[in-house]
Order: structure tokens, then sequence, then C-alpha cells
């Protein structure tokens, strides 16, 4: 992952500025890789397949997001995400940021 093309990072709290819920960042792809089929059911606004896409663990739900990065910014509220993934992807909450295990 060429981490100067990404706006967001693995551990970074973001808020989906359509759908309004929390989510905390646990990986990037720098294009689209999901399937023609899903992008045409579900990417409805249709975001560009060439820029960054992001897999995101949702606050509150045991929902995971795939979502493009003109649908993302910076969450205002940087407070414990409840997910059940998040102790196996992370060390834990560090500033604003979530910590990733090192591997």
């Amino acid at each position: 992952m060429a981490e100067a093309s990404v706006k967001f990072s693995p551990g970074v709290i973001i808020k989906h500025q359509k759908f309004h819920y929390r989510g905390v960042i646990f990986d990037v792809d720098l294009t689209f890789e999901g399937s023609a089929e899903w992008y045409q059911q579900v990417a409805l606004s249709r975001p560009p397949k060439d820029a960054p896409w992001y897999h995101v663990l949702v606050d509150g739900s045991q929902q995971i997001s795939y979502v493009a990065e003109r649908h993302l910014a910076l969450s205002d509220d940087f407070s414990v995400i409840n997910h059940p993934l998040v102790n196996q992807l992370f060390t834990g909450l560090v500033g604003q940021h979530y910590q990733v295990y090192q591997q």
C-alpha cells in the first residue's frame, strides 16, 4: 500500500458522510477490488474505481463496510469503536487512532 496516495490509514476513526456512521479503517485498497456485480448493486453513487477504497469496522454493529474514499471524513468523535473485531485487529486506542498489530 502506497501511504502517500491514500487519505486515511488503518486505525483511523472515520465518519461516513452519507450514512453518518462511525467506524475504524482496518485495510485499504488503492483501487476498487470488489466485483462488478457488487459495484452495480451497492455503489449506487458510482464512486471512482481508480481511487482508494477502505475496509471499515462499523461502530455499534458487527458489520464491515467497503467504502470509497470520497464518502469518508475524519470523525470528530474519537471514543472507542464497539465492534467484535476491534480487539483482534488493533492493540488499542491511543489518542485519536487505533494501533494496528504489527505483523
